[in-house]
């Protein structure tokens, strides 16, 4: 007869803490930075705002600016060559145009010498373009202040969270520091996200305007083209 020695190994104990998965939301960060870091979400949260309305105002602008009637400068000519010089004056008035605007100097110049004329439409197109930039330093200044200041967030939320683990006489509380952490880096995610967001779209009207001011260069010089013609 063998007897057999049965080992049962037990499993463990089933009342064990289970770990359990925490998870924040969006406004759990923001607000679990203190009033320091509430302050500078509030900051970043107006210069996403002026950043998308710079955006959208001055994309409309530009869009504005390119919109013109393709006989435009057919109409110019026509006036202009049959000597309709008060016609073509008001042609260019009844258009909200940058290139309208130029051509519309350089009509009122006409009789004087092409150097004249041509200095008017120079200076007339160097406020068009001033005009088309408005607020896009604003727009820089922002993509490159937004990191800046979530950073600066991320500093002084470490300073907050170091300072609380000496106020809790020196001891290591992991936990204490990698939730301090996280919560400093909320502001740098929400700075470079503000950040990048102004630079894509600065650089997106940049374009848009550099396009804008070759059509106006060429439209002035399709117009003293014409001045140039022979009679």
């Amino acid at each position: 007869m063998f007897l057999t020695l049965l080992q049962i190994s037990l499993p463990a104990d089933s009342t064990s803490a289970e770990s359990v998965e925490k998870t924040l939301s969006v406004w759990e960060l923001v607000t679990s930075g203190g009033v320091g870091g509430m302050l500078i979400m509030a900051v970043l949260a107006v210069l996403s705002v002026i950043t998308v309305y710079i955006f959208v105002e001055r994309l409309g602008a530009i869009k504005r600016a390119n919109q013109m009637d393709a006989n435009f400068m057919n109409n110019i000519r026509d006036h202009v060559t049959s000597g309709k010089i008060d016609a073509a004056r008001a042609l260019c008035q009844s258009v909200d145009n940058p290139a309208a605007r130029m051509i519309g100097k350089g009509i009122s110049r006409i009789g004087k010498p092409l150097k004249d004329i041509s200095s008017a439409i120079e200076n007339t197109g160097k406020l068009e373009v001033s005009r088309l930039e408005s607020n896009l330093a604003t727009m820089a200044t922002i993509a490159g202040a937004a990191p800046m200041i979530g950073f600066l967030g991320t500093v002084i939320g470490m300073i907050l969270a170091f300072h609380e683990m000496a106020a809790a006489g020196g001891q290591i509380d992991i936990e204490m520091l990698a939730e301090g952490i996280y919560t400093a880096m909320t502001t740098t995610v929400a700075g470079l996200a503000v950040g990048i967001i102004a630079y894509l779209g600065y650089n997106v009207l940049v374009a848009r305007v550099d396009k804008t001011v070759h059509r106006m260069e060429t439209k002035a010089t399709e117009f003293l083209d014409l001045l140039n013609e022979p009679a």
